[in-house]
């Protein structure tokens, strides 16, 4: 396909490009109004997700609303365990929620490694309907959760400050915790070639609790398991966003991905040093940056700008906008990397 804005897939392939490319994770979401119109009329979270045509039109908001490069599909990396048969809520405020959670071989046979192309339709359906509505104007990002992330979920039932029910399993199961980790990774590629079938361009891998692991634990149940996943996509750009892992930023740079996210606690000058020019990489304003007045924005966006010279670079935040920000903030973000 044509694409009358390319700049994100050219940047992501390290090619030179005109300006630098912008998007920003959770861009699709909260802090537009638009948004918030349309999820008012619903149930809750997983029915936007789940409705083609509404996640479809929440996905293309940010691209008419605050002019970034690419559209992220709207959806959530919990949508892959649910399909293995572990299913979550999603309660307001505080986050997802899994009534059962895995703890024994039991529980995990029950889990399956399902058809990404039947349980989760729903998403591959708004991929097809966000690029015919779309018509070429911007690419489409997919994603998936890494699988040490929705382990961490699947073991633990929600979010957690030190997720040591999960890391404890780690220690006291290690078998159980490869096999899981193992359907995970499995469901996670089928799912992940199945968006790349439905018509996005880049894939995103996020691994949210990265920071959470030592480096050792790291080496052993995440960072094998996301090089499958590299190792299986390789005709769409593949993105790997590890969350506080600074540690393992050479071991990621030898993956088979394009582009590396850094949060915002990674200097980008350093990170450079240890990943080379020849890797993509994505970051990392600090996004409380956005609560504050325009011209600190701005200030504050292109010192970040001047920080990633030696290479190729998508601009982002160095972690999801929170829901509190607002969308003019967002602008002249998005404003200041394209006059840049």
């Amino acid at each position: 396909m044509t694409y009358h804005n390319d700049l994100i897939i050219r940047a992501a392939k390290g090619e030179l490009v005109e300006r630098t490319p912008v998007w920003l994770m959770r861009q699709a979401g909260r802090i537009l109004k638009e948004y918030r119109d349309v999820r008012s009329k619903l149930s809750g979270f997983k029915e936007l997700v789940e409705t083609p045509e509404l996640a479809a039109e929440v996905t293309i908001q940010p691209v008419d609303l605050l002019g970034v490069d690419a559209a992220i599909i709207f959806s959530d990396i919990l949508v892959v365990p649910e399909a293995m048969g572990l299913t979550y809520e999603m309660i307001e405020q505080k986050g997802p929620h899994f009534p059962k959670t895995i703890q024994t071989e039991k529980d995990l046979d029950a889990l399956t490694i399902p058809d990404a192309y039947e349980s989760l339709a729903y998403t591959l359906d708004a991929i097809k309907i966000t690029k015919k509505e779309l018509a070429g104007r911007v690419p489409i990002i997919g994603f998936a959760g890494a699988p040490w992330t929705i382990f961490s979920y699947m073991v633990e039932g929600g979010g957690s400050k030190t997720f040591s029910k999960a890391k404890k399993m780690f220690y006291t199961n290690p078998t159980l915790s490869h096999t899981l980790l193992s359907k995970i990774t499995q469901t996670t590629i089928a799912y992940l070639r199945a968006q790349i079938v439905s018509g996005v361009e880049i894939v995103q891998v996020f691994d949210s609790w990265a920071g959470i692991l030592s480096e050792e634990q790291y080496k052993e149940f995440a960072l094998p398991y996301i090089k499958q996943i590299c190792d299986a996509i390789n005709n769409v750009p593949v993105t790997i966003f590890a969350k506080g892992a600074y540690f393992v930023r050479k071991e990621i740079a030898a993956l088979n991905c394009r582009t590396i996210g850094l949060d915002w606690n990674m200097d980008p000058i350093e990170s450079r040093k240890i990943i080379g020019t020849d890797k993509t990489l994505q970051g990392n304003l600090d996004p409380c940056v956005l609560y504050s007045d325009f011209k600190t924005i701005e200030r504050k966006t292109k010192a970040m700008l001047d920080q990633y010279k030696e290479g190729p670079h998508i601009a982002n935040l160095g972690h999801g906008v929170y829901p509190d920000i607002t969308p003019d903030a967002v602008r002249c973000f998005v404003e200041t990397v394209k006059a840049y």
